[in-house]
């Protein structure tokens, strides 16, 4: 069975089924960009790129800014991949 991009809800809850299929594509295209976002964030934090990783990891309240600087990367990661997605889409 081949993958299909456009309802990858199929065999999942019915509520989610049931989604009209451009809103399955939204959200599992920007659930792939946050995914991406989370990766990115940790390999930032892992690496202590530009002092990162000790300073959320040191500083009261460092968490927080892990979490907007993930939140912030999540954003854009799933707009990007969402306009990937839909420029890769074929032409009607």
């Amino acid at each position: 069975m081949a993958f299909d991009s456009t309802n990858p809800f199929r065999n999942r809850p019915r509520a989610l089924a049931r989604l009209p299929r451009l809103i399955r594509f939204y959200i599992f295209h920007s659930a792939m960009g946050f995914t991406a976002a989370a990766l990115f964030t940790t390999l930032i934090l892992v690496t202590d790129t530009a002092g990162l990783g000790h300073l959320v990891s040191s500083v009261h309240g460092g968490w927080l800014a892990a979490v907007v600087f993930f939140v912030l990367n999540g954003i854009v990661f799933a707009g990007v991949q969402t306009a990937i997605a839909v420029m890769a889409l074929p032409d009607r």
